[in-house]
């Protein structure tokens, strides 16, 4: 046994990736798949395709790194996280597509249900703000609008998972429906104080009980793939949805420890330990996973717009051709000349949660240059995150030491920088950046014995860049102040009508 399959399944592609003992990547497979727009705000997947697309490069990767199925150990999963699929048990055919975790048309579900005064219930129990971006509301939604499927669930014969237990359920032929605590914390069902699917949540969202997976550890041996879907029946031994499967691979392990996700949106999350944490910041509370039937769990913040920002600074201005010019074009000026850049081109996420707020730029004078541009808009990004990190902070009474990053914008080192500055902490880089896959690679790996404990895929973990600050405590504060007074300004754009 020398090697994991990981199963990376995202929002616009499946990827397969081979892990050996030390965390490298040995090969890997990706294919992209058709995302569908029936509707303004409706986003759509084909399960099927997620099926074909995901099995299609865990056979291609196996076949051109040329690795024998004989040395590969198990398999591990992580997906996207809240995307609802509910299928026949019978025919293994789902009954509607995918509802993504974009999809946004449970928005007037989820407003009657405030209405009627249940959302501290749901954020007692769950750790979720009721939002159409969680499982809950669009089980809701297609077993009331695909007809008979109400009472072909009450009957048992539906099935609901996330992509996980999809995947699950499909590598296996029909006999697991299982997924694993990360994931079914997501769900607005998963009572995060009993560990199991909460009763009274069901009848609220009125959701039979019977469509619902078994909930799992995150590290187990659940059951072999089937000998005719992959060379040889091989162990399924690891699941977590991808933010906490980045966290398991950055071995943020201990009470305290943070990594950060820089994509086009962040993901930031923190390890809180044995206990949920319930946020006065408007954080989410979430299991980071589930080993040995013992639950760790976790903050999670999230920034809607951050790489955007750069994308839209080259779409819509023109003033960048690519999106790795931006540093170069940042770094053309000392600092902002004064300019703060507010990007809520979508509303603010955590710790504001305000959809009114409206993108802004502040202090531009006839002095001002593209590269001031350029560089406020990198760092606003850092400065949307440190409001992440000071939230999470408030709520765990937990001081920030390191923040450990992945994801496409953390090759930007004038970003990275500024970000250590602000914290006053430093940002680590880490060596290996496949930081999903190999949180689901190490999840399985320890349970088919890859490796021994917790304590040894630590030691695999490494440095990539160490970022310390060099500013000082003083000009970091003021410039974070002046953001402060930049975003409560953003937010009063809609107030002026």
């Amino acid at each position: 046994m020398k090697y994991i399959l990981s199963l990376d399944q995202g929002t616009t592609s499946s990827r397969a990736l081979l892990i050996d003992h030390t965390g490298n990547v040995c090969g890997k497979a990706q294919k992209e798949f058709t995302q569908i727009f029936p509707n303004p705000g409706w986003v759509e997947h084909d399960p099927s395709e997620i099926w074909s697309s995901q099995i299609g490069v865990a056979t291609e990767v196996l076949a051109r790194s040329g690795v024998s199925i004989k040395d590969v150990g198990a398999i591990g999963i992580t997906n996207q996280r809240e995307t609802t699929i509910l299928w026949n048990k019978k025919t293994s055919q789902p009954i509607f597509n995918a509802i993504v975790w974009q999809d946004r048309r449970t928005t007037e579900i989820c407003e009657k249900l405030k209405r009627k005064g249940l959302e501290p219930l749901f954020k007692k129990k769950t750790g979720l703000l009721l939002d159409p971006y969680f499982s809950g509301t669009k089980i809701k939604w297609i077993l009331e609008n695909v007809p008979g499927a109400m009472e072909e669930a009450r009957k048992g014969n539906i099935a609901f998972g996330t992509v996980d237990s999809w995947l699950v359920w499909k590598l296996t032929e029909g006999r697991l429906h299982i997924t694993d605590a990360t994931n079914a914390s997501r769900t607005l069902l998963y009572n995060l104080h009993t560990g199991q699917w909460d009763d009274e949540l069901l009848k609220i969202l009125e959701i039979p009980r019977e469509i619902l997976p078994e909930i799992c550890d995150s590290s187990s041996i659940y059951g072999e793939c089937s000998s005719s879907i992959l060379p040889r029946s091989l162990p399924i031994a690891g699941i977590a949805g991808d933010q906490q499967a980045a966290l398991f691979g950055q071995t943020c392990l201990q009470e305290g420890m943070i990594k950060n996700t820089y994509g086009t949106g962040c993901f930031m999350l923190m390890n809180t330990g044995k206990k949920p944490v319930e946020s006065k910041n408007n954080l989410l509370t979430t299991v980071a996973y589930k080993l040995n039937g013992e639950t760790t769990f976790a903050l999670e913040g999230s920034v809607f717009i951050a790489g955007a920002v750069v994308q839209w600074l080259r779409d819509n201005f023109g003033i960048i051709k690519r999106s790795s010019d931006i540093e170069r074009l940042a770094s053309s000026v000392p600092d902002t000349n004064g300019v703060y850049f507010v990007p809520s081109f979508t509303g603010l996420g955590a710790p504001y949660w305000n959809p009114y707020a409206r993108g802004a730029i502040f202090g531009l004078t006839r002095g001002t240059v593209s590269g001031h541009i350029a560089r406020a808009a990198l760092e606003s990004i850092a400065y949307q995150v440190t409001d992440l990190i000071h939230s999470m902070e408030s709520d765990s009474g937990i001081k920030v030491r390191q923040l450990r990053v992945d994801g496409g914008a953390v090759v930007n080192n004038m970003l990275m920088q500024f970000q250590a500055d602000l914290l006053q902490a430093p940002v680590i880089r880490p060596k290996i950046t496949e930081l999903t896959a190999l949180g689901a690679a190490y999840l399985a790996g320890l349970s088919v014995g890859l490796w021994k404990n917790v304590e040894e895929i630590t030691n695999y973990w490494a440095v990539g860049k160490e970022f310390i600050p060099v500013a000082s405590a003083e000009d970091s504060n003021r410039r974070y102040k002046k953001w402060l007074k930049a975003v409560e300004v953003s937010q009063m754009w809609e107030e002026l009508k």
